[in-house]
């Protein structure tokens, strides 16, 4: 099939049109968390905006295989190769064995996902359940001369690795940058550079998580659960793997030596990276204690924070910005996003208020006629989600002057028109009416009835408007508050939400 969809690519730096390996099939491996605390906003990046590539893919007709791992071993304090394992540092200090610490988070960040409409992927698999192919890949590095063996750890050389490929070519860096950038660290004296990785760590006497190796007892370094189990799920090349960009260097170029060192060729062909959520221009992460759990944000008790959020909110602040781009938290800005998410969800909704004329007028059979071809162009433009909203809401806009009947449309048009906004916003955007699923059964048919009778009222409202019978509109208005039915006017017409 032929691809309009451009990826801006990091190791090309430039756009890309997206044309799969093996279409249709298309494999996608993307890093997911390190299950040693709760699931935070910085975590919500980029399992929403993969999240929304995967069901693009999918609409787009293709079949995803879509990866994302849990890591619960080899993640160190430090993102080096020095300090102690940060799940089993967890589980020392709340005395349990770090495998509990790892399920129980790892379910806490599947609640999370599951309430900001995230879809799971095709295969999640834990680094803990494949020490033997990173084993594997290990020996095919050391065998082809780019690691080296010291004192019972394996590290990548990657001055040898240099000599025949380019060390840095993902991030930019040179090697000696990278050499002037390493901190002196403890176990300096079993590197040949500092610059050097781990590819497997001999385990201390008092570090719990270990496993017999040809080398000695111990566990995988960080990087190589990513190179080995994408691999195995997704073969030796792939089409796109994904992550945070705070994940350029030194995580993912080093992927990329270990998939070169080991197979002689790279596994990747696109790479797409979300860039940061921040507080005060600063990222946010647990290695900072500057974040705010998903739960926080879904109760509102944080001190930061003014009132709860709900997962949906949280979904489209993340979405009104493109991937690419910072997003900084403020109040103000979820405030916002929980206003705009408001405003698309009633015109989706009042879409099944709006009668079917025998025509339409211009404006409307223009917006409904150009609505799609402008979302997929927003789509195929490097996932453009802030434009992809700006063309629904002035959807919405048209559906405002619907209701108020200040323009027609036709039934084919009302349904192009449900169909696509429905399309976009549920389907792809991946968004949901706020609470639908706890309205479930009879509160839904208690809603939907009430529905049909605030509609009926409005429609007389609204003769009585167009006879500028004043005091009528006025009455039913405030008589609909009493009811708990909040009514707004706005320049572009009426909504309603009930309040109880």
């Amino acid at each position: 099939m032929e691809s309009k969809l451009v990826i801006y690519n990091t190791l090309t730096r430039q756009k890309e049109r997206f044309e799969p390996l093996h279409a249709p099939n298309v494999g996608m491996y993307v890093c997911g968390p390190t299950v040693y605390g709760d699931p935070h906003l910085g975590h919500a990046r980029p399992a929403i905006t993969f999240d929304v590539v995967f069901r693009y893919l999918k609409h787009l007709g293709y079949k995803v295989r879509y990866v994302r791992n849990i890591t619960d071993v080899g993640h160190l304090e430090h993102d080096a190769d020095e300090g102690e394992d940060k799940i089993a540092k967890k589980a020392r200090l709340e005395q349990l064995e770090p495998m509990e610490i790892a399920q129980y988070y790892t379910n806490r960040y599947h609640q999370a996902m599951d309430a900001l409409g995230v879809l799971r992927p095709s295969i999640e698999p834990h680094a803990t359940g494949h020490i033997i192919e990173q084993q594997l890949l290990v020996k095919e590095i050391l065998d082809n001369g780019f690691a080296y063996e010291s004192n019972g750890s394996i590290y990548f050389d990657i001055e040898a690795y240099n000599k025949q490929h380019h060390y840095g070519v993902l991030s930019g860096r040179t090697l000696e940058n990278i050499k002037d950038a390493s901190r002196e660290l403890d176990g300096v004296g079993e590197k040949r550079n500092q610059a050097d990785f781990a590819l497997w760590k001999k385990a201390q006497p008092e570090h719990i998580m270990r496993w017999p190796s040809p080398w000695s007892d111990g566990f995988p370094g960080w990087h190589c659960e990513c190179t080995a189990m994408g691999r195995k799920y997704l073969g030796e090349e792939f089409d796109i793997h994904g992550g945070g960009m705070d994940l350029v260097f030194p995580h993912h170029e080093c992927e990329i030596a270990q998939a070169v060192a080991s197979q002689g060729k790279p596994a990747v062909k696109y790479w797409m990276h979300n860039n940061m959520i921040t507080i005060n221009g600063q990222k946010m992460g647990k290695s900072l204690g500057n974040f705010i759990t998903l739960e926080q944000f879904f109760t509102g008790n944080h001190p930061s924070l003014d009132q709860a959020y709900s997962p949906m909110t949280i979904r489209f602040f993340i979405l009104s910005a493109h991937y690419r781009g910072t997003v900084d938290f403020s109040n103000d800005a979820l405030k916002a996003s929980e206003k705009g998410l408001e405003k698309l969800l009633n015109g989706i909704a009042d879409l099944e208020r709006v009668q079917a004329s025998d025509y339409c007028d211009a404006e409307t059979g223009q917006t409904v006629k150009n609505l799609c071809g402008k979302c997929y162009d927003a789509l195929n433009d490097d996932f453009a989600t802030p434009l992809l909203i700006s063309h629904l809401f002035e959807a919405c806009t048209v559906v405002n002057k619907l209701i108020d009947h200040k323009a027609t449309i036709c039934g084919e048009c009302l349904q192009e028109l449900k169909e696509a906004m429905r399309l976009f916003a549920f389907d792809i955007l991946g968004l949901s009416p706020v609470g639908a699923q706890a309205s479930a059964g009879g509160n839904a048919a208690r809603e939907e009835a009430f529905g049909k009778v605030v509609d009926m009222v409005l429609d007389l409202r609204a003769k009585a408007r167009a006879e500028k019978d004043w005091a009528t509109c006025d009455k039913i208005r405030d008589e609909l508050k009493d009811a708990g039915f909040e009514v707004k006017d706005t320049k572009d017409g009426v909504t309603w939400k009930l309040n109880k």
